[in-house]
């Protein structure tokens, strides 16, 4: 059962603020002696880097996100991981006219941009999660047209995005994302292509708790990894 945007985005900003509060409490500075709490530093530098290539209206890339990745923000997962989405995927540059061509048409290649403005602009992982977990949640049920609901849906503000996508720092952005999809090592052969920790996880990709719990060496064990 797929969830309601907003609902996600009510548990990421929850959740967010919980750890925000943690934060506070663990990575404390003892006015009396002088001394720094580097635990969550330390937490912070032994995270699992998850690394997501995608299109945004590949079906099956949208399924994952919307019916899989978003389960990290229910169990816990997230607090282990640095997510980084790359939406580029199968998109390639027609070198004859400069054009970039996407597998899924121009609209793909339209909301591939404005999912980059997302990351760029909104930097808080719940935000830009929430945000594109709308888009695809949309694009399963065949409405990516309607993606501009997403902001008041989520409740934010719509211009930042837009004008990035609007100017050339989103073309700048899905440039960068092409160069470092194609450096891909080895290569993608399909999308999504799940990478933890640099090492690809292939057809396993939905399995990608496993592999970021055994790759994870810190002692604050999520609930997913129980």
């Amino acid at each position: 059962m797929v969830s309601h945007p907003s609902l996600v985005f009510t548990f990421a900003i929850g959740f967010s603020l919980l750890l925000f509060t943690f934060q506070c409490h663990t990575e404390a500075y003892d006015l009396d002696n002088g001394i720094f709490d580097h635990n969550v530093s330390k937490m912070v530098s032994q995270k699992v880097n998850l690394s997501v290539y995608y299109e945004a209206l590949n079906p099956t890339c949208a399924s994952f996100i919307v019916k899989n990745l978003a389960r990290i923000f229910d169990n816990g997962l997230n607090t282990i991981l640095n997510l980084r989405l790359v939406p580029w995927g199968n998109a390639y540059l027609n070198k004859s006219n400069n054009a970039v061509v996407c597998q899924n048409g121009s609209d793909e290649c339209k909301l591939n941009t404005l999912q980059a403005c997302t990351i760029n602009v909104l930097h808080d992982v719940n935000k830009h999660f929430a945000l594109i977990y709308c888009f695809e949640f949309l694009a399963i049920e065949g409405r990516y047209k309607d993606w501009r609901s997403c902001f008041s849906s989520l409740g934010l503000p719509p211009k930042p995005v837009l004008d990035c996508f609007n100017s050339l720092n989103g073309t700048k952005l899905e440039q960068k994302y092409a160069i470092e999809t194609a450096q891909l090592n080895p290569p993608h052969t399909f999308v999504p292509w799940v990478v933890v920790n640099n090492q690809p996880i292939g057809n396993d990709y939905k399995n990608f708790t496993t592999y970021a719990c055994k790759a994870y060496k810190g002692t604050l064990v999520p609930m997913a990894c129980h």
